[in-house]
């Protein structure tokens, strides 16, 4: 069924990061119900704002860090492509900044 997709350890990994996201604001959104506030975001969000906005983010991260891991060789002269890891940290990363400030 999924044979089209290169599951690698970093994307299931990512997915999983995804759901459990999801059911964690879940559960966090019934015990606690949000309020809209204003962070650096151009705009007013509530929790689940800033995690549409925050998993967006991190999708586009990763499929940029996709797009130039190839020329990474070439513009900093590496043996060979830099690990997936990176650019899965650095969206989490991104993600934790927008949830926490946005």
């Amino acid at each position: 069924m999924f044979e089209w997709m290169a599951w690698t350890t970093p994307v299931a990994v990512f997915f999983c990061s995804i759901v459990l996201m999801l059911a964690g604001m879940t559960v966090w959104e019934i015990k606690s119900p949000t309020v809209a506030r204003k962070g650096f975001l151009p705009l007013i969000t509530t929790r689940g704002d800033r995690l549409f906005i925050g998993l967006l983010t991190a999708a586009y991260i990763n499929l940029a860090f996709v797009a130039v891991s190839e020329k990474m060789i070439a513009w900093f002269g590496l043996a060979q492509e830099p690990s997936i890891w990176i650019a899965f940290v650095v969206s989490m990363l991104a993600l934790a900044l927008i949830m926490r400030k946005g």
